[in-house]
């Protein structure tokens, strides 16, 4: 531990992911413009957006990186994308935002700061709060219970009184506001773009963790965020990637996965849904088990084996 003379001499890659949500990622940029943390870059992926957004990003800010996926490659791909771009340019860090939030004028260089001052720190995390109503909490540090498939946010929908002030380690941190560090990305590698989208940041924590990094909650990093903005374009989609991609995150760091209780709940909540007639959303838990069993992996549109 100890600090450094200089931490913003460090360079900082930005990536805001974009999928038809073009407006949400116009304020992100210009809440990212307002950083005081100068030794930064924004960039933005698209992910094949159909709404022009790539067109408008160009001509508003044609200084601007746009990078174009060309397909829908979900979270871990498009973030991919942005992660090795910043690594081939010589990032020291890179902080994945989610374009759907807006960013305190310090959030940056507290979480560099944080992340210089505790060298054993491998991804830091922001404290994040509702667009929608800023005294509440959406994440002040995260649990994982790996054997049960399972992952939550300390402090979801509690007023902010200032509990959650201190720096603590945390079971993960949350993509919508994650800084890592480049060694730790060069050591683990990238994000596993199997999931498409869910637990894929979760695991990326766990596999630094295992390395020996620090997970850190910084709560002089703040973050405001409009919640599930992405996940209400795709009708169906959270409970068909949350269900297949439980299954796998618990195959892969669930050392004594508790499969019995994980069924039971499945099963559960497919009997509720049936009681409710919601036969499209029994499908497609039914489509994520039959996936994780067979296999399969990927968007669910264009599925890969292994």
């Amino acid at each position: 531990m100890g600090a450094v003379a200089n931490p913003e001499a460090k360079t900082v890659y930005i990536i805001l992911l974009n999928w038809n949500g073009i407006q949400d990622t116009l304020e992100c940029l210009e809440s990212c413009r307002a950083l005081t943390y100068r030794s930064a870059q924004i960039v933005v992926v698209d992910n094949a957006s159909s709404d022009g957004s790539e067109d408008l990003l160009r001509q508003r800010y044609p200084d601007l990186p746009v990078l174009q996926t060309g397909s829908n490659l979900g979270y871990a791909g498009g973030n991919n994308v942005g992660i090795r771009y910043a690594l081939e340019r010589g990032a020291d860090y890179v902080w994945l935002l989610n374009n759907d939030t807006t960013v305190h004028p310090e959030a940056l260089s507290e979480l560099v700061r944080v992340a210089e001052t505790e060298r054993e720190a491998g991804i830091l995390g922001s404290k994040i709060l509702s667009y929608a109503d800023p005294k509440l909490i959406w994440f002040a540090g995260g649990w994982v219970q790996a054997d049960r498939g399972e992952t939550g946010h300390v402090g979801l929908g509690v007023p902010d009184l200032g509990q959650f002030d201190a720096v603590t380690d945390t079971g993960y941190v949350t993509g919508c506001s994650l800084l890592v560090k480049r060694e730790v990305i060069e050591k683990i590698g990238t994000m596993d773009e199997g999931y498409f989208l869910y637990f894929e940041e979760s695991e990326w924590c766990l596999r630094a963790k295992r390395q020996g990094y620090r997970l850190l909650y910084t709560p002089g990093s703040v973050v405001w965020h409009k919640e599930s903005v992405s996940t209400r374009k795709l009708a169906g989609a959270w409970i068909y990637y949350m269900t297949r991609n439980r299954l796998y995150f618990m195959s892969r760091n669930g050392s004594k996965a508790r499969w019995f209780s994980r069924f039971a709940a499945d099963l559960s909540e497919v009997l509720r849904l049936l009681a409710k007639g919601e036969f499209r959303l029994v499908n497609c838990m039914s489509a994520g088990y039959w996936h994780w069993l067979t296999g399969y992996r990927g968007r669910r549109e264009h599925l890969v084996k292994g």
